[in-house]
């Protein structure tokens, strides 16, 4: 790869060249300890940032599968090394996980950046889809998953539809362009369009 190329592809891993940022070792270091628990998918303004879009952003979505009361009183003793804003035992937070309300991590003794917790299972279609159908991306050490780069442009133009969005989402469709699937676009326009009825 020469120094002008912002990526390439790499066993099917979209393989970065750029140097690690301050947020990306926060979330680094928050999904070395999720990846041990459950599936995860990190989505939204952290994908466009991640590739190159310059902007900036204090809060990362993370859906991650929903996760039962036992499993996530391991995750919340494991991440020793963060604090939650909705409390600070797991019998406290519990709740939230079986309401599949969001939660939100930040690094101990820190406000910002922080990232938001996403429970996800089947009766959430559109995100179940996205988080069981992962792309890996790659900076330096650091691989982790996003939806498929198709699903995040049409889910930013069709659900979200705010200008930091649809800038995003042009972002991608120009970086990615010579990667794109149009059939992919097809298929995954009616999954996110059933989250608008």
């Amino acid at each position: 790869m020469n120094e002008n190329q912002a990526y390439f592809i790499e066993n099917n891993t979209i393989v970065l060249n750029r140097e690690l940022t301050k947020l990306d070792f926060f979330v680094k270091d928050f999904l070395n300890v999720l990846k041990e628990y459950g599936d995860y998918l990190i989505v939204s303004d952290f994908v466009s940032i991640s590739t190159g879009r310059t902007r900036g952003t204090e809060d990362v979505d993370c859906l991650v599968s929903k996760l039962n009361r036992e499993k996530f009183n391991e995750l919340f003793s494991a991440l020793h090394k963060f604090w939650c804003y909705q409390g600070d035992s797991a019998e406290e937070v519990g709740g939230y996980i079986e309401r599949m309300e969001n939660i939100r991590f930040a690094r101990e003794g820190e406000m910002f950046p922080n990232l938001e917790f996403i429970s996800v299972d089947e009766s959430r279609p559109a995100k179940y889809f996205e988080l069981t159908h992962p792309q890996k991306i790659k900076i330096k050490d650091f691989e982790f998953n996003i939806p498929p780069l198709e699903f995040e442009i049409l889910y930013k133009e069709i659900i979200l539809t705010g200008k930091k969005d649809i800038e995003d989402a042009k972002h991608l469709r120009i970086l990615f362009s010579n990667i794109l699937k149009k059939e992919r676009f097809r298929e995954y326009e009616p999954i996110i369009q059933k989250e608008l009825k």
